[in-house]
């Protein structure tokens, strides 16, 4: 089995050599970009399979690549922020990242939440056969999901959130339970990017009615079972 593949777009050296140095020793297959416009070439030409991305770029910024990649692929994303861009945060969840880590950032972390997210991308066929409710239909081994009778498309961070909230079906989960099953136990992040993601599903599987917030506690999937 090959190595996974990891590109990271950085333009400050240091950092970006950094990166490398601790991904490369974990065995992976890494790339670099130094730019918006090289890295959005450099993700069509490696198709990698977790990206970490800076926001602050030359040229065409984070935001404009992550939006651009998430209309031709869907790699794991990782966005690199300053501790000041709170609002860069939760727009880059919006837009379509996976998670986000604030500079200055521990390698340690970076690492962690590097092996967590392709441990589950490349964890092998999952079991579980369909899950099929009044709405909504997942085929957890297949990883695909349908609203409806019709398909829907889902970044990787968004369907293993969806499946956890259906095979929970009529639970109520807390932001905290959702990031252990769904991010792992090693997530170091802040529970807002439950909220966002939840946000997305929503837009996706026909709001509130699917996926309803518990005031005080987190969420709870109430689609009927079929």
């Amino acid at each position: 089995m090959s190595a996974p593949r990891i590109l990271v777009v950085e333009d400050e050296a240091s950092i970006s050599n950094l990166v490398v140095s601790y991904l490369r020793k974990e065995g992976y297959e890494v790339f670099t970009a130094a730019d918006g416009s090289a890295g959005l070439k450099a993700a069509r030409a490696v198709k990698p399979d977790l990206i970490v991305l800076d926001i602050m770029l030359p040229g065409m910024d984070g935001l404009e690549v992550l939006a651009q990649i998430r209309r031709e692929a869907n790699p794991y994303v990782i966005l690199l922020t300053a501790r000041s861009e709170e609002v860069d945060k939760i727009v880059g969840l919006s837009v379509g990242a996976d998670d986000y880590v604030t500079k200055p950032f521990s390698m340690r972390e970076l690492t962690a939440r590097v092996k967590a997210a392709l441990r589950r991308l490349h964890s092998g066929p999952q079991t579980g056969g369909l899950l099929v409710f009044q709405h909504v239909r997942i085929d957890v081994a297949a990883r695909l999901a349908w609203f409806d009778d019709q398909p829907v498309g889902l970044t990787a961070m968004e369907f293993d959130l969806l499946r956890v909230l259906a095979e929970h079906a009529g639970m109520a989960l807390s932001r905290e339970q959702l990031l252990e099953k769904v991010w792992g136990t090693n997530y170091y992040g802040e529970s807002r990017v439950v909220d966002v993601h939840i946000g997305h599903l929503r837009q996706k599987l026909g709001g509130e009615a699917v996926i309803a917030t518990v005031r005080g506690v987190g969420y709870r999937f109430d689609d009927e079972r079929q």
